[in-house]
Order: structure tokens, then C-alpha cells, then sequence
């Protein structure tokens, strides 16, 4: 019987990110398994840890005593084998901790749902039916998933409706069919999505494919015992050691889930900015589930979405994805408005006449869609004089209006602002720079009298809508809703503010929020693009996403921007952020670009003192730079020492922050 364990302390200290081993009390003998939570002693701090066993065994490469287990939390096996090889993969590959993918990982514990689960044994399977991918050619999609195929897919645009009268985008249809292959198959499917939003259509459509208990659903939205027992019907049935084919659907940390037997990873949407990890070790859900593909061989993984990120178009042209395209080709009626076209219009010169006239009749057959930049009122305000813009006198945040009677506000304090005056030239009065999204149903109203008008906003979010004419529905970029039938035509504004954001990533931001609007249009309803030309307009009216990303990432392969290399961004202060590039003396990196110093975001002045590297390196160099760095973080947290006179106030706070792969970074 195994005497030793293995056990991954749970502690945010990097030098504590390795298995130490414990001792196995012959009292717990039967309890201690791979995969169950323990608590265990630490010596140096001398207190009990929580912790995760990963193995058991016999011997152990220490030489002296070794501490027994304090005691088994529960008899659950949480972490499953393929997750923690996962994690450990995870966490070198972005200089980061086990411990820190797994608490994405496994969701805290819910004592009554364990509880429920270990007391009941395997669900009775339930026969499906496997239902054919609709719209692409014959068979391609399902022998990808028998044959563990990588896809970059090209959604079908436009909406559908359930047998239960539900509408859903046609993209939901398509990855539930793929899933309920993969089950079929005796393996699970995970299926990852942006929002909620997104995951209630995926939701829709499985509730019409797949018996009830089939579908498991890891989302921050659920409370923390709903989502622990859903992660449990994920995992092997404790009683007698069954493996459940699941579907399991969720946002971006639903790739981490539990699935010994893993057939299909799908992500819709890939380029979305909610799929990029905030928390260490900030890992992007398409690179753990490219990672986790090869890991577990016998898996395939597909990207869907309407357009297609430049990362997934490295993929293709380096022959690892597959391009698939619908067959036939669907292409939604899009048309470019450019700026020197736009006429005065009833909203003062913001909407084109062409455009205005286009949903003037649309909203005779039914709703119309307006998409706008922001949401709130009026969320930038300039002088009327000289232009400069307007500025709190606290925190130099920017001022906005909340609605038409509202005294100017802050963005970042809140602090009111109705003695303002223009710093440069003394003037008092200010003009608007953005209208949001209630502004511009203000606007709206008066411009079509005697139409319903609907906003979906951050703050009013609608998923749904009635197909009824005479609607006028004005959302922010991501809260479009879903109109039945589709809607009679769509109306894309402010592209020009749009593309304003310094980023990188801006254009594909831009195509993304545009394209994903334009496939909720019905079938032969217009799409009006208002005042954006250029490559961007064209791509969208010719429906070609993929043709601006293979156009990007030629740009950025001579320019050395991601994703043609790999970056990673080094924050800390001045000594700290110098002794990491030291580190990577003998790593074989492309170059160190800074450090610059750190603008403060927003009013905190946390970030003051900071510096900032970049650090650009080659992919097949990725694991020898993020084992630097680590190292690097390792001697800060260990090596910094409190200075004579100041024992008592305890060591410094590191300060050092590794990213890597960081989407906003340029």
C-alpha cells in the first residue's frame, strides 16, 4: 500500500509551486488517492495548508522524515489527471503557477452538492440520435471529429428557429451538432462561448438535441453550489468508476474542464477580448485549448465564429487548422457608406439619407437594428471654442453626461462638474463629442415619430426581441439581441469612433462587432456600414474576414508584432523588471524593447514608479523564455529582504508581473 503522497500546496507563493512530500497515516491509508483535497503541515509557517494529492507512492526523493497528512477534506477526486497535466503545461508555459490555473479549474467547494453527488452512482444512458452539420459539405465536419481534426471554421450568418420556437443564431446549431456527435461517440464535447448571451442560444439548441443531465454548464453566472455539481457530473462516478460522456458549455475557464475522455474543444468567437484570461497566468482560452488538443491526442478542436482572428489565420496558413467554409456560401447584403457620402439626415447629420430611407422602409416589414459605440448619454465632452477636450478637475478624468438635463460628471471619480472651464482657453460652454447608446435613441425617436424604440446596453441588456415592425432597436457593440425572423435590416454606426482606439487589435475588433451584428439580419435584409471605407468596408461587404487576416498578419510578420512572434510584458519597479532582463541573457529572445515607465489608468496612482519591458521572441523559444522569467519571479519573491531597522513590517511586496501573450500589450 502506497505510503507516500504528493501534494500541491494551495498558496499564491511562487517558490511554493512544486509537490512536497507528505507522509500517509495509516488511519487515511484507504482515503489518500490521486485527486482529493487534504489539508497538510507546513513546517516553516507552522500552520495547516490545504492542499491537492497528485500521486501516491512507495518511495521519496527526500532522505529525512517525513511529515504525515493532517487529514482528507473529502473523499472526491476534484483533480483529475488530465486536468493537473493540463495545469502544470499551463503554468510553464506562461511563467506562472499550478496553483493559479486550478483555482480557474476546479470551482470552491459546496459541501451539499459533493455530498449529493458521491451518494448517487452513474446516470442511465439515454439513446440519441445524431443529427447531421447543417450547411457544410457532406460529412467534412463530422470525420474532423472521428478523426481528432483541427478546424478554423466559418460560421453560417443568420438567425433560426427551434421546434420549440425559440431563435438562435445558426452558429449554435452548428457546434451542437458537432457536440452531440462527439457523445454519440462515447466522448464529451467542451464548448466554449464569450458571454451569456452567447451560451443561453448554445443552451436552446442542446435542449432540443440531447436528453436533460447531458448537458453540464460551468458559468460564473451560476451560484457556487450549481456550478460545483455541475463540475462534479463531469468527472468519474466515484461508486463505480464510470466515465458519463458530457457536453459541457461555459466561458472562457470551461476549457480546464474535467473530461477523461475528451472527443471535441470548440470555441465560437476566438478573437473576442472576454476569451483573454485577466488573471494569472493570464492564459488565452484558444491557447489552452490548442495545448489541451495536444495533450489528450484523441481530440478534435474547431474555431467558429463569422470572422476569423489573426492567431487562427497563422494556424491555417501554417497548415495546422483547416479552413472550412459553408457550401453554398452565404453572404450577407452589406453596404459600405462611406463618410464623403453621408448627407445631412434627421438626426443631424449622423445617419446618411440612404441609410435613413433604408430603415424607414425596413421598419415598415419589420424591427431594425442601429448599433452605436457606447452606451450611456453622452460619454465625451469637448469645449465648444477651441475643442480641447473636457477634463476633471480632480483626477483629469474625462467628463460625460448622463442624460439631456444632467450636469457634466466625471468617468473616473464621479465628482460633478458644473463650474467647469476649459483649461486652455477659459471657456465655459461644451459641445458633445459621442452620443451613447441613450442619446442616440433620443435622437432616433424624434427621427422616426411613432416607432417603438428598444435600447440593449450594458446597463438595459436584452437578449431577445419580437419580430414586430415598427421597432427600433438601439444597442452597444456585443448587446445586440436577437430579433425573431431576423431583423429587417441593420444600421452600423459610429465606425469611424470605432476605430479611434489605439490598439492593435482594433481593425479585427471592429470587423468582429460589425460582422456578428450583420448575421442577425434576416435573409436578403441590408447591412449599412455608415462612413467606413477601406480595406475594413470591403472585407465586410464581401463577406472575406479571413482575406483582412491573412492582409494582417502578412503586416505584422513584417513589422515582428504578434502573432507572427511571441511577446511577453515584464511590470515591476525599475530593479525588479532589470534583474528579469538579466535573467534572459542566455535565452534566445529577439530583442527587449524599453523599460518605458507605466501611465497610471485611471485615477489610482498605484502604478507609479513602474516600468514596463516587452520582451519578442520566436514560438519554438517559448519554453526556455517562460522558465527565465519564472525564475526570475521566484528570486524576487524569495530574495527580497527587509532593510535593517525594519524587521518588524514584514518583507516587500514583489512587484514584479509577467504576461504573457498579452492581446492589448501593443
Amino acid at each position: 500500500m502506497a505510503s507516500v503522497a504528493r501534494v500541491l500546496i494551495d498558496t499564491p507563493l511562487p517558490q511554493l509551486d512544486r509537490l512536497f512530500d507528505y507522509a500517509i497515516p495509516s488511519a487515511l491509508s484507504d482515503q489518500v488517492v490521486p485527486g482529493v483535497r487534504v489539508t497538510a503541515p507546513l513546517r516553516a509557517e507552522g500552520r495547516l495548508a490545504d492542499g491537492l494529492v497528485v500521486e501516491v507512492g512507495d518511495t521519496s526523493s527526500f532522505d529525512g522524515a517525513l511529515t504525515p497528512l493532517e487529514s482528507v477534506v473529502s473523499p472526491a477526486r476534484v483533480l483529475a489527471p488530465e486536468v493537473w497535466a493540463l495545469a502544470r503545461r499551463i503554468a510553464d508555459r506562461q511563467a506562472g503557477s499550478a496553483n493559479d490555473v486550478l483555482r480557474l479549474a476546479i470551482p470552491p467547494r459546496s459541501v451539499a452538492a459533493e455530498r449529493k453527488w458521491l451518494a448517487q452512482g452513474s446516470p442511465r444512458e439515454v439513446p440519441m440520435v445524431a443529427h447531421p452539420v447543417e450547411g457544410y459539405e457532406g460529412g467534412l465536419i463530422e470525420s474532423a471529429i472521428d478523426g481528432d481534426g483541427r478546424l478554423a471554421l466559418r460560421s453560417l450568418p443568420g438567425v433560426i428557429e427551434l421546434p420549440d420556437g425559440t431563435w438562435v443564431g445558426r452558429w449554435a446549431v452548428t457546434l451542437a451538432q458537432a457536440a452531440v456527435r462527439a457523445v454519440i461517440d462515447g466522448r464529451s464535447a467542451i464548448l466554449a462561448v464569450p458571454d451569456y448571451r452567447d451560451q443561453e442560444q448554445l443552451e436552446a439548441v442542446l435542449r432540443t438535441l440531447v436528453p436533460a443531465g447531458t448537458v453540464a454548464a460551468l458559468d460564473a453566472r451560476r451560484t457556487n453550489a450549481q456550478r460545483y455539481a455541475a463540475f462534479l457530473s463531469c468527472l468519474t462516478q466515484p461508486a463505480d468508476g464510470a466515465h458519463t460522456p458530457r457536453i459541457i458549455v461555459g466561458n472562457r475557464s470551461v476549457v480546464y474542464a474535467p473530461a477523461a475522455r475528451l472527443g471535441l474543444i470548440a470555441l465560437y468567437d476566438d478573437g473576442d477580448p472576454l476569451f483573454a484570461e485577466p488573471l494569472a497566468p493570464y492564459a488565452h482560452a484558444r491557447d489552452v485549448a490548442l495545448v489541451r488538443q495536444q495533450q489528450q491526442q484523441d481530440c478534435a478542436v474547431i474555431f467558429a465564429g463569422h470572422t476569423r482572428s489573426v492567431e487562427v489565420q497563422r494556424l491555417v496558413e501554417l497548415g495546422y487548422l483547416s479552413d472550412v467554409a459553408p457550401v453554398p456560401l452565404v453572404t450577407p447584403k452589406v453596404v459600405p457608406t462611406a463618410a464623403q457620402q453621408s448627407q445631412q439626415a434627421a438626426d443631424g447629420g449622423r445617419v446618411p439619407s440612404s441609410a435613413f430611407r433604408t430603415a424607414s422602409e425596413a421598419l415598415l416589414a419589420g424591427p431594425v437594428l442601429v448599433q452605436v459605440a457606447r452606451p450611456g448619454y453622452v460619454s465625451l465632452l469637448a469645449c465648444r471654442r477651441c475643442g480641447q477636450a473636457a477634463r476633471c478637475t480632480n483626477c483629469a478624468g474625462p467628463l460625460q453626461l448622463a442624460s439631456s438635463h444632467a450636469v457634466p460628471s466625471c468617468a473616473w471619480c464621479g465628482r460633478l462638474a458644473g463650474d467647469w472651464a476649459c483649461s486652455e482657453c477659459n471657456n465655459r460652454t461644451y459641445r458633445m463629442v459621442t452620443r451613447g447608446s441613450a442619446r442616440t435613441a433620443e435622437e432616433l425617436g424624434r427621427a422616426f415619430p411613432g416607432m417603438r424604440v428598444v435600447v440593449s446596453d450594458g446597463e438595459r441588456p436584452l437578449t431577445r426581441v419580437e419580430g414586430e415592425p415598427r421597432t427600433l432597436v438601439v444597442a452597444t457593440r456585443g448587446a445586440e439581441p436577437i430579433a425573431a425572423g431576423g431583423y429587417a435590416a441593420v444600421i452600423l454606426l459610429d465606425g469611424e469612433r470605432m476605430l479611434q482606439r489605439e490598439s492593435l487589435h482594433v481593425g479585427d475588433d471592429c470587423l468582429r462587432w460589425w460582422s456578428n451584428a450583420a448575421a442577425l439580419a434576416a435573409v436578403g435584409a441590408p447591412t449599412l456600414l455608415v462612413g467606413v471605407g477601406g480595406p475594413l468596408a470591403q472585407a465586410l461587404a464581401l463577406w472575406q474576414q479571413h482575406s483582412y487576416a491573412a492582409a494582417q498578419l502578412h503586416d505584422r510578420r513584417t513589422l515582428g508584432f504578434p502573432p507572427a512572434l511571441r511577446v511577453a510584458s515584464v511590470t515591476g519597479k525599475p530593479a525588479a523588471v532589470q534583474s528579469a532582463i538579466d535573467a534572459l541573457a542566455l535565452a534566445p529572445i529577439r530583442d527587449v524593447l524599453g523599460p518605458a515607465p507605466v501611465a497610471p489608468e485611471g485615477p489610482r496612482s498605484l502604478d507609479d514608479g513602474l516600468v514596463r519591458a516587452i520582451v519578442r521572441f520566436d514560438y519554438a523559444h517559448g519554453d526556455a523564455v517562460a522558465t527565465a522569467l519564472r525564475g526570475a519571479i521566484v528570486r524576487q519573491a524569495t530574495g527580497a529582504r527587509r532593510p535593517p531597522g525594519e524587521r518588524r513590517r514584514g518583507r516587500p511586496a514583489p512587484t514584479l508581473r509577467v504576461k504573457l501573450d498579452d492581446p492589448e500589450i501593443l
